[in-house]
């Protein structure tokens, strides 16, 4: 018995240690395999990983000292004599106990690994979703953000402690209730994990989990009334109404809309604000809002501006997320001045708010055509000279673009007794709304400027000004007819000027305001004479880029070939970027499998796949001039070698 004792006193965790590290898979580290994970550091910790996959792998790994045959002998026949009397000696509870024990214990030692026999992930979603508890069977899942998680692991051998290890190097330690191991955990963001157990044995599987949390979206506002952002008040209008549709993932709260109020103008401009609690209706996660708005008692007067804004949060909590619609205005227009004083009045003639196109132009133009038989003949002609002014608007505001004031003038409209009229004919044309804006823009480049003019308009290259050039004559001749009540013969040529437009939309080239090109002056007396004194380097000035560190080429290269890749440098990056990656978690299950088994094709591309999007745009360069052939060469060096003339 001394002798047992002594031999087994050896079999320690200092000899198992010493037998491991005969293995060079082992690097000399198998210490770690029998040390506190609680006193283990990241590196320590991810070189234990390292060597539990190792073992994992290893199927014949063999610790075993040669077999001593009579020793053996000995030991059993004195088993045998042992067992035979314990067989006819009567047992105690006790004893019983023991041996239920020492059963269990057996087991054990024949176990190779620790397995994973059943599993449950109890999911309990925040109460605000709505959504009910559920259970999975995987350790993988996808969960509401902030939901309630509960493992319950069961475990053939038991281990001695059981832990989760997330991939950001926390660790979440886990309760024995029974025959099951509990742990409860909070979802706040997506996370890996893997099961840790502490004993001599390793786990079967210890593959990374993922956990997903999906987060809570922020309500969607759609405006379906009015249809467009800015309204001008009618004639006689009392109301204005509103409608809007919200939606959200888990429901919808409370909503309010903004109502503003602003009088006056220029610096003496008031401002109002009221909020009115809406009641949408419809389902929790889908309501529709409608309100109709008093203007008498919101005190809306001319020139005053009603600005609306709908506001919806939704029922996360501890803090609701809410979504705020574009603003609406409702506008009362100051009435039409007969006289314009000053600078002011000038401007706003300039700067009408809104143009017709020339599409809606057609439109009006096809409809008149087509009500000619049921209106009287001077309804028919003002309704036609009113589509020949929007016309000559048009036209105007496009001629804007080609430096002119009054653009596409090849002549004056006739009259109706064919009659040319023209600014020195001694007729008094009066003062029509075209020449009012005319004489405005005059106005404005005498006290102001003007950012073209005729004859270096810069905003278009030259085949896109002729084009447009071609519209605003087909726009005159449209506005000739118009403004003689012939609308069908008018349309041919706003057809024509609508096409003119749509190429000059699809121009390719539009250039900036051209400025003044200074050049140096030329040297005649060194023309032709080869001297280069003084000339600078074309590469003076040019500084080389600088491209941020990252260790994902030099990764993805060393994938490609047959090398080991060093992946702690792109570890620890991974580290430092994950929140500004689209998928990190990816990229951390795929560089874990790759550490468990380096040589594997599949894991090296599926890391390198995933490495691709991550690779910095090459840097522009600048190209080299090409090197001169013999003759060119020649040539360059009579030029240095030649005397000056």
């Amino acid at each position: 018995m001394p002798v047992a004792l002594r031999r087994q006193r050896v079999l320690d965790a200092r000899w198992a240690a010493r037998r491991l590290n005969a293995d060079p898979g082992m690097q000399d580290s198998a210490d770690l395999l029998f040390a506190d994970a609680t006193t283990l550091g990241p590196l320590q910790q991810l070189q234990r990983d390292r060597l539990e996959h190792h073992l994992a792998a290893t199927r014949n790994l063999d610790l075993r000292a040669n077999w001593p045959a009579r020793a053996l002998t000995l030991a059993w026949l004195a088993g045998l004599a042992t067992t035979g009397a314990l067989l006819l000696w009567p047992a105690t509870p006790a004893e019983r106990a023991a041996a239920e024990r020492a059963a269990v214990e057996a087991s054990k030692a024949e176990a190779t690994h620790y397995t994973l026999v059943g599993s449950q992930l109890d999911i309990a979603p925040p109460a605000y979703t709505g959504l009910p508890v559920r259970t999975e069977t995987t350790l993988s899942a996808q969960a509401p953000e902030g939901a309630r998680l509960r493992w319950r692991l069961r475990f053939t051998p038991q281990p001695e402690a059981l832990a989760l290890r997330l991939h950001d190097g926390s660790t979440l330690p886990m309760r024995l209730e029974g025959e099951d191991w509990v742990a409860e955990h909070t979802l706040t963001r997506s996370t890996l994990y893997r099961l840790v157990p502490t004993g001599a044995l390793p786990l079967q599987d210890d593959a990374l989990h993922r956990l997903d949390a999906r987060p809570d979206q922020p309500p969607q506002l759609r405006v379906i009334a009015p249809e467009r952002s800015l309204s001008l008040r009618s004639e006689g209008q009392r109301q204005w109404a509103l409608e809007f549709e919200a939606s959200d993932d888990h429901g919808l709260g409370p909503a309010r809309l903004q109502v503003t109020l602003a009088q006056g103008s220029g610096e003496q401009v008031t401002v109002t604000e009221r909020s009115l609690a809406l009641r949408g209706e419809g389902e929790p996660k889908q309501r529709r809002y409608r309100q109709s708005l008093d203007l008498a008692s919101l005190g809306l007067a001319e020139g005053d501006d009603l600005i609306v804004r709908l506001e919806v949060a939704d029922n996360r909590t501890p803090a609701p997320q809410r979504a705020r619609s574009a603003s609406l205005i409702l506008r009362w227009p100051m009435p039409p001045s007969g006289e314009s004083t000053g600078m002011e009045g000038l401007v706003k003639k300039t700067l009408p708010a809104y143009f017709r196109s020339q599409r809606q132009i057609i439109i009006d133009a096809e409809a008149l055509v087509a009500e000619k038989p049921r209106l009287a003949a001077d309804t028919f002609l003002d309704r036609s000279d009113a589509i020949g002014v929007d016309q000559r608007i048009l036209r105007m505001r496009y001629g804007q673009f080609l430096g002119e004031e009054n653009a596409g003038q090849p002549e004056a409209p006739p009259d109706e007794d064919g009659e040319v009229h023209s600014e020195d004919d001694g007729h008094d044309h009066g003062d029509e709304g075209g020449a009012a804006l005319g004489g405005a823009i005059s106005v404005l480049e005498e006290y102001g400027h003007t950012h073209d003019d005729a004859e270096a308009a810069t905003l278009l290259d030259p085949e896109t000004r002729a084009l447009l050039k071609q519209a605003l004559d087909a726009m005159w001749s449209s506005e000739g007819e118009l403004r003689q009540g012939q609308p069908a013969r008018a349309l041919p040529h706003a057809y024509r000027a609508l096409g003119f437009i749509k190429q000059v939309q699809q121009a390719s080239r539009i250039y900036l305001a051209r400025v003044g090109l200074e050049l140096p002056p030329i040297d005649e007396a060194r023309r032709m004479t080869g001297k280069r004194e003084g000339l600078g380097d074309r590469r003076t000035g040019l500084v080389p880029a600088e491209t941020k560190d990252s260790p994902v080429p030099a990764l993805w290269r060393a994938l490609e070939s047959d090398d080991t890749p060093d992946l702690q440098p792109f570890a620890d990056w991974l580290q430092s970027n994950e929140t500004k990656l689209e998928d990190p978690l990816s990229l951390v299950a795929a560089l874990d499998a790759l550490r468990a088994q380096p040589d594997s094709p599949e894991h090296r591309r599926h890391l390198r796949a995933l490495l691709w999007p991550l690779l910095p745009p090459p840097v522009a360069g600048v190209a080299a001039r090409p090197a001169p052939d013999t003759a060119g060469a020649a040539y360059l060096d009579a030029l240095t070698e030649a005397p000056p003339p």
